[in-house]
């Protein structure tokens, strides 16, 4: 299992869990996820104690990232494309001609797609394992 670590300050705390603010980095600087923020906000589990305004030293799984990636990104162009692959043998039963049933198909599809991918949003938020975890705190606040 690959750890990432990034660094971030603790914005707040609460029980076990944190709220760490991380700069954009270089593999942010393309992939317009954020909406063009320049500081990200992560939750992470907190075992070390760090409290609001300490650097810290946080690690997170890289094939959480890539699968994040995957399920908001690739998810709804496939089942688009299947969607338009199924508009076109649909067409004839419905005798539906141009394009319509491709796009109906391909729209339909999406918003199945989308609705995995908020379902995945919610499952992630509530286990504990695909959090960042604190573990080193950097520097006590100034």
């Amino acid at each position: 299992m690959k750890m990432k670590q990034e660094q971030g300050i603790v914005l707040e705390t609460a029980g076990e869990m944190a709220k760490v603010r991380i700069g954009r980095h270089a593999e942010c600087g393309s992939c317009g996820a954020c909406g063009g923020a320049q500081q990200v906000v992560v939750e992470a589990a907190n075992p070390v104690g760090a409290v609001v305004g300490q650097r810290v030293l946080f690690a997170f799984r890289e094939e959480q990232v890539l699968t994040g990636a995957f399920v908001v990104f690739i998810l709804p162009l496939l089942f688009g494309g299947v969607g338009a692959v199924i508009g076109h043998f649909v067409a004839p039963l419905l005798d539906a001609r141009g394009s319509l049933p491709y796009v109906m198909g391909a729209l339909i599809f999406f918003l199945i797609a989308l609705g995995l991918v908020k379902k995945f949003d919610r499952r992630a938020a509530r286990d504990k394992a695909t959090k960042p975890v604190i573990i080193e705190i950097l520097d006590n606040p100034q």
